[in-house]
């Protein structure tokens, strides 16, 4: 039963967060749609509210007795609201949470693709949506891939907002495990499982992704894409964007305003934790650094050089992310304490779990941009007698640089928000704003969760707003 509700809960929440990205991607690449730079940032902000987070604010603002049904009553006199927690809420929270992924390697997709065969296929008669549906979307399935395998294996591996809303998937089961100390064997046997589903699914995103070529192949000069007029679907358009933005960030920033301005005039301190924001962009910034350092030459192994090495080295990539944060750092501690003790509770073993747990969402987000380049420009680079490294460093590097920026950015925004494996591999006394977020919160002081949760979703965003604009200027 546990393994049927999980695997129904990822496969919805992917194929929810795929219909919400797609468009939104294409929109804002491919369109003339009004404040496309605005909309370009604010869409990829659901990102930065962690799981947890969204799970406590789903409660307090719909669940029974929350913040619309005490409105509602006031209004209309009613008593109770349906509760929809569990899989409904999961899903929802999960999709509005999830779908920047998808929207970050789409759009660095969209941006790394020829815009000609698009032209041309408008010239030929063919519409805006028929053109997108048979042009692009064949054309970005890697991308679309790699985005729906990020959602795919963090719904899998996500604790916090199953554990909130109460719907009991494997992550829950393993979690309750471990911290009640009943059966440690049968826990590692669900993570087991865990992993044998990971592989499957990054499996059938292999086979969906399939063979084909994705860059071009014939003679001529790639351009800028001229923005296909949206007309009467401008407005449609931005209402779709104002829904998805105001249920995926704005309510959930306005919840937290409530929490906070509650809490002090209740008496609750109120904190500013400058130290933990520092600590959290700081080995944020190491982690995403370190995770793509480490994923190019993967990235460059599984599209240029297929073999059965490429591929098995490609899946274990995979393993760590589907894996709950708690075993992945328990299985740490254990390495760590037996065999490098040097390491142990320090930002080496530290890093190292932040790179295992993120290594697969830089490594699809590189390969889908590698993918769209051609391999005979590294040839004819080669041909002229420079060695692989300068080819990869001097030509192949510049080409992807929309996948490499969208897989750190992906890595720095989970490094921020991940909780179990930095409260239990962090040195004494290293506090981030996720595990303060968590300690305030499960001590039931909302003001004092609010306020590091809004700072963590400010310090988070302006890296991805910085990036988003240079992304934009540049395209």
């Amino acid at each position: 039963m546990v393994l049927f509700r999980t695997l129904f809960l990822v496969v919805t929440v992917t194929l929810v967060s795929c219909l919400i990205a797609i468009p939104i991607a294409w929109l804002q690449v491919r369109t003339d749609l009004r404040f496309r730079k605005f909309w370009s940032v604010i869409t990829l902000l659901p990102l930065v509210i962690p799981s947890y987070v969204g799970g406590f604010i789903f409660i307090v603002a719909l669940g029974p007795k929350g913040m619309l049904q005490t409105f509602l009553n006031a209004l209309w006199g009613f008593e109770r609201i349906p509760d929809i927690s569990g899989y409904v809420g999961s899903l929802i929270i999960l999709s509005l949470l999830s779908f920047p992924y998808v929207l970050l390697t789409v759009k660095a997709g969209l941006r790394q693709m020829d815009s000609n065969l698009e032209e041309s296929a408008r010239v030929l008669g063919n519409g805006g949506w028929k053109t997108f549906l048979k042009i692009s979307v064949p054309l970005l399935r890697p991308s679309i891939a790699a985005g729906a395998l990020l959602v795919a294996l963090y719904t899998l591996s996500d604790f916090g907002a199953v554990s909130i809303l109460r719907y009991e998937t494997f992550t829950w089961a393993i979690f309750n495990q471990y911290e009640g100390s009943l059966n440690r064997n049968f826990g590692a046997l669900l993570s087991v499982i865990l992993i044998v589903i990971a592989l499957s699914i990054v499996v059938g995103e292999g086979l969906f992704r399939g063979k084909a070529r994705y860059y071009r192949t014939g003679q001529g000069v790639s351009r800028k894409p001229v923005g296909m007029s949206l007309g009467i679907w401008q407005w449609p358009s931005q209402m779709f964007l104002i829904i998805i933005t105001f249920v995926g960030l704005v309510l959930p920033v306005l919840v937290l305003w409530y929490w906070l301005i509650r809490g002090v005039f209740a008496g609750e301190p109120l904190l500013i934790l400058w130290k933990a924001a520092l600590n959290s962009i700081m080995i944020s910034l190491v982690a995403s650094l370190a995770t793509v350092i480490a994923a190019f030459p993967i990235a460059v192994l599984c599209v240029r050089y297929p073999s059965m090495l490429s591929v098995v080295v490609e899946k274990i990539t995979y393993i760590g992310f589907a894996l709950p944060g708690i075993a992945v750092a328990l299985g740490l501690v254990f390495f760590g304490a037996n065999y490098l003790p040097g390491i142990y509770q320090t930002f080496v073993i530290l890093s190292a779990g932040y790179v295992i747990l993120f290594l697969p969402a830089a490594v699809g987000a590189i390969r889908s941009s590698l993918l769209q380049v051609r391999p005979e420009i590294e040839d004819a680079g080669r041909s002229l007698g420079h060695s692989t490294f300068y080819v990869l460093k001097s030509l192949t590097l510049p080409m992807v640089k929309h996948g490499v920026l969208a897989g750190g950015v992906i890595v720095f925004l989970l490094t921020m928000k991940e909780l179990p494996a930095t409260l239990i591999l962090s040195p004494l006394g290293f506090n981030t704003l996720a595990t303060s977020i968590w300690s305030a919160s499960s001590e039931a002081f909302f003001a004092q969760a609010a306020a590091p949760a809004l700072l963590l979703i400010l310090v988070s965003a302006l890296p991805l707003v910085l990036i988003t604009i240079r992304e934009d200027l540049r395209s």
